[in-house]
């Protein structure tokens, strides 16, 4: 009989993990608590409007690409690709800035913002492009177990170059000086988990995935990513149960024996924790066999969370892009109410997604699908009252800037904040991005893939290596997969 692995959440990190556990040999069961694949990048729909309640940006194309080619595919096997040109807009509070796709388009734009900024950016780009090479070979696909992992001599040469002790504040300031362009290429950091003053400078290689290797977006919605991880773990062999949420476990001699859910039990060689790491440890595994204690989970620092409304307006909205930020309020003040002084905002900044400018088939025909975000820090009280006050002081600003009357033409209407993230994922502190990317959180430093007491019980996702978001998830299944192949080979007994 061949070895079985059981893989509980059937999010990016739970299904990639159990594509490669059936590829190498495994015969793999998922368990979701949800009633369909996907975990956070799922799909509600009401009245002919169609919205992604999770993920709404694709980055890192090349990620994508080589998950699929591991199994023999492409994503155009399951999906079709749109790159956005414009990326997205950008909402100043005197001004409107498109951003062009591809770095010269961006050079020549910001060039008229700040004389020689078109050089600057290709230096700038050069040093990133480095960064994010050498940052996935050297920190993004190691499991982050032992400091070996780092004791190779080009890797230590590499690491010494990605700028892991300056701030990416800082290292953008020796390019730039004008406030717009800074606050454009800080942006793609503020969701990792700390101001660009605490920021490490390697993450300058988000603004590579960003500028050069584009803004893409999947025909259908993000959705058609979590409809192809299943459709792939399907085609290799893997079983998912879903409205199946795992309980508590049997454990044996050092080892996990069995999964429950309610009165049933799924009886497993090896297990992968896919759902929040936080909720594994602290509230399904007895005491003697967690990692951590709920003193450490406590200093951990958090990425931000979010209050999210989906909106269908039953008119056209002409001034907006399918991505827009605005960033037409005080952003270190908003930042220092997420990382610094945690409390709603007083003035926040948010982002609009309108994918109904790409993408007919989210909305009915002449109206437009709305998806609302603002950050907020973790573990703030969340009430209906803070919802609907935050609303009204986001929609005044939208209203505003596009000149449309938006509150008169909403006909589909739900909110999405902390305590929902508790609910549906066991979120810890209702995070939406999960554990912040800063230096004392990286590589080693995050909490480990692998239970230090259960031989056969692993960790993949948001808190554990490489970090938050799609790509990052895609590469954390992998590289927990491949230290279960290496210490749970299908040719040994456990």
């Amino acid at each position: 009989m061949g070895r079985t692995a059981v893989v509980i959440g059937a999010g990016f990190a739970g299904m990639s993990a159990a594509c490669f556990l059936a590829k190498a040999g495994y015969s793999v069961r998922v368990l979701e608590k949800l009633d369909g694949p996907g975990g956070r990048c799922r799909v509600w729909e009401k009245a002919g409007y169609r919205f992604d309640m999770g993920p709404s940006w694709y980055w890192m194309p090349d990620v994508f690409e080589r998950f699929f080619a591991e199994f023999g595919k492409r994503p155009s096997d399951y999906y079709q690709l749109r790159r956005l040109d414009p990326s997205y807009r950008v909402f100043f509070e005197k001004e409107i800035w498109d951003i062009p796709s591809g770095p010269d388009a961006l050079g020549n734009f910001l060039e008229n913002k700040e004389a020689g900024a078109a050089a600057s950016l290709k230096a700038f780009l050069d040093e990133a492009e480095y960064k994010y090479e050498a940052g996935m070979k050297s920190l993004v696909f190691k499991p982050g177990r032992s400091l070996t992992e780092f004791a190779d001599k080009r890797v230590l040469k590499s690491l010494f170059k990605l700028d892991l002790l300056k701030p990416v504040s800082e290292h953008l300031r020796r390019h730039f000086r004008d406030p717009g362009i800074l606050q454009l290429l800080e942006f793609p950091v503020l969701f990792l988990g700390a101001k660009p003053a605490q920021t490490p400078a390697l993450y300058s290689l988000m603004n590579y995935a960003d500028i050069a290797l584009g803004t893409w977006y999947p025909e259908g919605g993000m959705q058609e990513i979590s409809k192809a991880l299943h459709a792939l773990a399907l085609e290799l062999g893997v079983e998912f149960r879903f409205n199946t949420e795992v309980d508590s476990f049997s454990v044996e001699s050092g080892k996990v024996t069995g999964v429950w859910s309610g009165l049933e039990e799924f009886h497993s060689d090896v297990v992968v924790a896919g759902a929040d790491y936080h909720h594994i440890e602290q509230h399904l595994l007895p005491k003697a066999y967690r990692n951590y204690s709920g003193n450490y989970w406590k200093k951990r620092v958090m990425a931000p969370s979010s209050l999210l409304f989906f909106l269908g307006i039953d008119t056209q909205v002409n001034g907006l892009q399918h991505h827009n930020l605005f960033f037409d309020a005080d952003f270190n003040l908003h930042a220092e109410e997420i990382y610094d002084r945690p409390a709603w905002p007083s003035d926040p900044l948010f982002y609009v997604c309108c994918p109904s400018k790409t993408d007919p088939t989210v909305a009915p025909e002449g109206k437009e699908n709305l998806f609302v975000l603002i950050p907020l820090a973790p573990g703030l009280e969340d009430s209906e009252q803070n919802r609907e006050a935050y609303f009204h002081k986001v929609m005044e600003r939208l209203e505003e800037r596009t000149g449309v009357k938006l509150r008169e033409h909403i006909e589909v209407k739900r909110s999405y904040a902390m305590q929902d993230f508790s609910t549906d994922y066991h979120a810890f502190k209702g995070n939406a991005y999960g554990l912040a990317n800063t230096l004392r959180q990286t590589a080693i430093l995050k909490p480990s893939l692998k239970n230090k007491h259960l031989d056969n019980l692993y960790y993949t996702g948001q808190l554990t290596v490489p970090g938050p978001g799609v790509p990052p998830a895609l590469i954390s299944g992998e590289v927990v997969s491949n230290e279960i192949v290496k210490e749970h080979p299908i040719s040994i007994p456990l």
